[in-house]
């Protein structure tokens, strides 16, 4: 999955750098990259044109002779757009990528190797889930820029009804609040059959995966493995406390007009949700809670997927030493910080967390990425999300099938989508 969906929801929520730079991307000296007219690919409605104007003013006035060309691309056909920039002789200088595109562009050769700056851009401090997918065969191609995950949506005054004072914290206490929430006609929870994510985030959490790399390269899927079938088994009891499709995923119908209802008590959701919600039904604003997906202690919240986007040079830049420069202001603590207050996006760094304060839905969404994993780092993922096993395997054992056999099948269909060389 790219990051356009995520980058569409988080879009509601709120309407010279060198090995010697500062963490806040301030040049302090060292040899600075010569001069040069940049052109920056950025993807519509990731970021506001209040914030790419903010940061184009202080780039070219603290880089004298410095001028950013930043152009605002579509997602519509935006592969094909990338894969042909850098195949090209004359590509852009820095591109925003979805975090799970990076392998598919990596592969293609037209990416440089950022490996030798993860020191210098303070990359033991990335959330590791969306620094995952940027790395590839143990090189860093792409930059974490922002990061986005699912929370829990509640109604409070559901809640409040149900007796319930404070968001459960463990799987147990999340299944039985949700079965005090599934009376008197409302709905403990809405979750589809295919919420595909969530179970991805179970599936985790039991120590699995929804495909493993072997020692000869080979992707194998991994649904019939005993931790994937513990993780759908904790989502089938979860999905039957609420009357959601069970052959249907999340937009279909739109999960946030059926919860805008005021009859189900919880969704899961990036933050943003909640402005889809309250467009729908206004009487639900301040009404709305977020929690993290609880995980099977409390020490720890459940696993997520972490969308979000990623930086990358490609190796036809022209000005790959003033490129950096860009990247490493975009990715350093004062423009993290600036972005994350105006999108209400989770900073690429875990000690930024505290600049969401104040904002209920990103605060919550901040303490779930500290377990953000992404989806198998594969050039051919995209193949698997085209046709979607997964979607399939919920929907079968939801209706009856035996766990093992569906889950044999659906890896089968991972394994040969991965390995393809078409």
């Amino acid at each position: 999955m790219s990051f356009r969906a995520f980058a569409a929801v988080a879009a509601l929520s709120l309407a010279g750098l060198t090995a010697c730079s500062s963490s806040d991307g301030t040049t302090t000296g060292g040899d600075a990259a010569a001069p040069a007219e940049l052109t920056v690919w950025i993807m519509r409605d990731s970021v506001s044109d209040g914030f790419l104007k903010r940061f184009e003013a202080d780039f070219e006035a603290t880089h004298a002779g410095t001028t950013l060309n930043i152009q605002i691309q579509e997602w519509d056909g935006i592969g094909q757009k990338i894969t042909s920039a850098l195949a090209s002789k004359d590509a852009p200088d820095v591109i925003e990528v979805g975090n799970t595109q990076v392998a598919q562009y990596a592969a293609s050769g037209g990416v440089k190797d950022l490996s030798d700056k993860v020191a210098d851009l303070q990359g033991a401090d990335w959330i590791p889930g969306l620094a995952e997918p940027g790395k590839i065969d143990g090189k860093q191609y792409g930059i974490p820029w922002y990061a986005a995950n699912r929370v829990v949506i509640y109604h409070k005054d559901l809640f409040a009804q149900a007796g319930i004072t404070a968001p459960p914290k463990t799987r147990d206490e999340w299944l039985a609040d949700t079965a005090k929430l599934n009376t008197g006609g409302n709905d403990g929870i809405y979750l589809t059959g295919q919420t595909w994510y969530a179970l991805a985030g179970f599936v985790w959490d039991e120590g699995g995966d929804l495909a493993t790399k072997g020692a000869d390269g080979k992707w194998a899927g991994a649904l019939d493995t005993p931790q994937a079938q513990a993780g759908i088994d904790f989502y089938k009891k979860l999905q039957a406390l609420g009357k959601g499709p069970k052959d249907s995923d999340e937009a279909k119908p739109l999960q946030a007009e059926v919860f805008a209802k005021g009859h189900s008590a919880q969704v899961i959701s990036t933050p943003g949700g909640a402005n889809a919600i309250i467009k729908a039904n206004p009487a639900l604003k301040d009404k709305l809670g977020f929690f993290p997906i609880p995980g099977k202690t409390a020490d720890k919240p459940g696993a997520v997927f972490t969308g979000g986007s990623d930086l990358v040079i490609p190796e036809a830049s022209q000005h790959q030493a003033a490129a950096y420069e860009v990247v490493k202001a975009l990715a350093g603590e004062k423009w993290q910080s600036d972005m994350a207050k105006e999108m209400s996006y989770v900073p690429n760094r875990t000690s930024l967390a505290g600049v969401l304060a104040g904002n209920d839905g990103a605060v919550a969404m901040a303490a779930g990425a500290v377990n953000g994993h992404a989806t198998p780092n594969s050039p051919n993922w995209a193949a698997v999300e085209a046709n979607n096993p997964i979607k399939q395997y919920m929907t079968q054992v939801l209706t009856g099938a035996d766990p093992a056999t569906a889950g044999k099948a659906a890896s089968d269909a991972i394994t040969k989508a991965l390995n393809s060389t078409s």
